[in-house]
């Protein structure tokens, strides 16, 4: 090997080095969800209301460790997409109604996260849409959302969804539909659109929903939540 060339080949060892201690983490909590790990909200950037739906995540939890047998932390965490913390969270959920970015090393940070095993969650709640696709090239340039057929895993966990996302809200009069990005087949960001998913795991109340939809709702994210932990 040339001299020149050995600093290179170290820092890109020790890349992959770091890239596979994260995804032997990973492999370890979607096999241990019985350790009390925490979720977490993305806060990103932009000016966009990424706080939206605050009591959303503390019930779809309680929810899962009620029926899925999870003893998921009952209190959320909140992480930036740069931030190194990000790696302590098998599972991040992002919403809001507005503007959404992305800098270079915040894109650099997530598409790290996520290749090593993480699983980003985007519930677009009304208002998200055009700045989730063009931020999320910054991440993965090389792919683009599809729609996942309903015979997906996804849909498919303890509750049953023929016909793929249940519609919580109404207001465009189009179709809840699912996205995916795949990453060498594996299934790493989840975008629910035209749905307010998160909507229906707020509190009882908060709107004018029956029973029945938050029902819906809550078990569809409690698929969402099985899926990352026992793929």
């Amino acid at each position: 090997m040339h001299p020149d060339s050995f600093p290179k080949f170290v820092s890109n060892m020790a890349r992959r080095l770091q890239i596979f201690i994260l995804l032997l983490t990973f492999v370890s909590l979607s096999f241990s969800p019985q350790r009390g790990v925490q979720i977490a909200r993305l806060k990103y950037s932009g000016g966009g209301d990424w706080y939206a739906n605050q009591s959303a995540l503390p019930n779809l939890i309680s929810y899962c460790n009620k029926n899925l047998g999870t003893t998921l932390s009952a209190e959320e965490a909140v992480v930036e997409p740069g931030s190194p913390d990000i790696f302590n969270y098998p599972f991040i959920y992002m919403t809001g109604h507005g503007t959404f970015s992305l800098t270079d090393a915040d894109a650099e940070n997530l598409r790290k996260y996520l290749v090593a095993g993480g699983f980003l969650h985007i519930d677009d709640n009304y208002g998200l849409d055009p700045f989730v696709r063009p931020q999320m090239k910054k991440v993965f340039p090389e792919l683009d959302f599809i729609e996942l057929p309903y015979s997906h895993a996804i849909y498919n966990q303890k509750y049953k969804f023929p016909n793929g996302l249940p519609k919580i809200h109404e207001h465009d009069g189009h179709p809840a539909q699912g996205f995916g990005l795949l990453y060498e087949g594996r299934l790493l960001c989840f975008y629910s659109y035209e749905c307010d998913l998160g909507n229906g795991w707020e509190d009882a109340g908060t709107y004018p929903d029956s029973p029945e939809i938050r029902e819906k709702a809550l078990q569809m994210g409690a698929n969402l939540i099985s899926f990352v932990f026992n793929p």
